[in-house]
């Protein structure tokens, strides 16, 4: 079936074309490069995994009920609009919230895909450059296995969120080679970051936190590597280069936070636009959610160098100035053990699963 008829509502354009600016740079100095990113580079190598294998597509997943969703973290919970919905309304609601968080994920990743080649192409450093050439392929996988999951599992693809979509522009537009890593490792993965570990650590259901857990294994990397980049670059800029960085957060952070509502499902339920805003904009989840959702980002701009006095101001309005001292290479860590404690418990059971066979099959032999 065609992408296309899965689409709750089909997207203006089949295609979306951004307008390619900046240099491709060519470096023809092969040493070593920086120790601490090939050190990741290898990492990169060595983590390669196939989604067709390591994850168990043959787990069932409830349409209307995807993720094991409280009737307290939704929306419409508590108003007119829910006392008046059948138990299939709110399976069709819970479907459509979970469709549209996953397509959201899965734009988002052929965004990444596509900053990251970018970043191959204009970056100055080789060790860079072959970085970018790994995390290139993560992006692919990721974007695999969400319209994986969102093909098979739920059937139904929402279009891309308008906020999103003006970062991704934006990000892409910009000539400065730095900027698909602001806008992407920093701001995009970041956030996304904390929206996968949200719903990874909450799921009952086994797929979906599969799925989170693996892709948040590789995404950990990517934020290191933006780190690091970032780092070392930014301490050579003047103080009007790094305003201009600056803003380019502010704005980013305003456009991803206004991206978290998901009015557009419940336009899908008939309620008007305004309303819509109104009510999620009230959601005490929605609140929690969202300051959540930036911690990983804060931590992040405030460790690359950008702190300045207008960008602290804007974190407080946002209500997340606080998370700036987060610790997010111990956040980053237990990703990566989240994930390798999953492939034991899988192994383990497996390997169960294989030692009862042979067993049975002994017994049956001796029996007859």
């Amino acid at each position: 079936m065609s992408t296309h008829d899965l689409y709750v509502k089909g997207p203006q354009e089949p295609l979306w074309q951004v307008p390619a600016s900046g240099a491709a740079r060519f470096s023809w100095e092969y040493d070593d490069g920086r120790d601490r990113l090939l050190a990741l580079y290898q990492k990169g190598k060595d983590k390669q995994w196939d989604g067709a294998k390591r994850i168990d597509w043959d787990l069932e997943v409830d349409p209307y009920d995807p993720l094991g969703t409280p009737d307290e973290a939704m929306t419409l919970y508590g108003t007119p609009h829910w006392a008046k919905m059948t138990d299939r309304d709110k399976g069709e609601l819970r479907l459509h919230y979970t469709s549209w968080q996953f397509s959201q994920f899965l734009h988002g990743e052929q965004g990444a895909m596509v900053c990251a080649a970018r970043i191959v192409e204009s970056v100055p450093d080789l060790d860079a450059k072959f970085y970018s050439a790994t995390q290139t392929m993560d992006e692919a996988r990721h974007a695999e296995i969400y319209g994986r999951f969102l093909h098979e599992k739920l059937g139904m693809l929402y279009p891309v969120n308008d906020n999103l979509q003006a970062l991704l522009g934006d990000t892409l537009r910009d000539s400065r080679w730095d900027m698909p890593y602001l806008g992407m490792q920093v701001l995009i993965e970041g956030l996304a970051l904390a929206a996968f570990g949200m719903i990874r650590d909450t799921t009952d259901k086994p797929l979906p936190k599969q799925i989170l857990a693996y892709v948040m294994q590789d995404e950990a990397r990517h934020v290191a590597f933006g780190r690091m980049a970032l780092r070392d670059y930014y301490r050579q800029l003047s103080d009007a280069e790094l305003k201009e960085r600056e803003e380019f957060v502010i704005e980013g952070c305003y456009l991803m936070r206004d991206r978290l509502r998901g009015v557009e499902v419940l336009e899908n339920f008939g309620i008007p636009k305004k309303e819509a805003e109104q009510l999620s904009e009230e959601s005490e989840f929605l609140h929690l959610f969202r300051k959540l959702l930036f911690s990983r980002i804060v931590p992040c701009v405030k460790d690359i160098g950008l702190w300045g006095e207008r960008l602290q101001k804007a974190y407080v309005d946002m209500g997340v100035f606080d998370l700036g001292d987060s610790n997010l290479d111990l956040l980053m860590a237990q990703d990566e053990e989240i994930a390798e404690q999953l492939d034991k418990e899988r192994f383990a059971a497996e390997e169960a699963a294989r030692v009862a066979e042979v067993e049975g099959a002994i017994e049956a032999g001796a029996s007859s």
